[in-house]
């Protein structure tokens, strides 16, 4: 893809281009590769979500007992208390032990590796296919459809 000055605000970012001699199918591969790490990003989200409700539910169950045990229920309190009250979630785990472990393993190495690729096969551009689509899809001379900011 050639940088296009089209007088409409700007023009695509070296950043964006497609280097000299990469085909399609590699622009679309490691599209879809960013993509795919996009995606996984949204999931570490939500296990954070996880986590941070999670502590938050203990918290609140903390209290629950405290009060319930205050109204004179401490066959309840003493239940919530032993049996849920700082129980782990999975064996051995606590949510953030969880987010460790994702985020050192199966995290890692998908960023590592996408970002290996795209070094290697892109000379470290980002987001080339979309950067592609852009201009394509965009009606040169529009308010709203620049190549980049003014």
């Amino acid at each position: 893809m050639t940088v296009i000055r089209d007088g409409d605000g700007g023009n695509t970012a070296d950043r964006h281009r497609r280097p000299a001699g990469v085909d399609d199918t590699t622009v679309e591969a490691t599209g879809k590769l960013s993509e795919a790490l996009e995606i996984t990003e949204r999931a570490r989200g939500h296990l954070y979500a996880f986590h941070q409700l999670t502590g938050g539910a203990d918290l609140a169950l903390g209290r629950a007992a405290e009060l319930l045990r205050k109204a004179g229920h401490d066959r309840f309190a003493e239940r919530i208390t032993t049996e849920l009250l700082g129980r782990n979630v999975l064996e051995g785990r606590w949510t953030f032990q969880i987010v460790e472990e994702y985020d050192d393993g199966y995290y890692e190495s998908f960023r590592r590796i996408e970002r290996d690729t795209r070094e290697e096969l892109l000379q470290g551009c980002r987001h080339v296919y979309e950067a592609e689509m852009k201009e394509t899809r965009r009606t040169r001379g529009r308010p709203g459809h620049e190549a980049g900011p003014q």
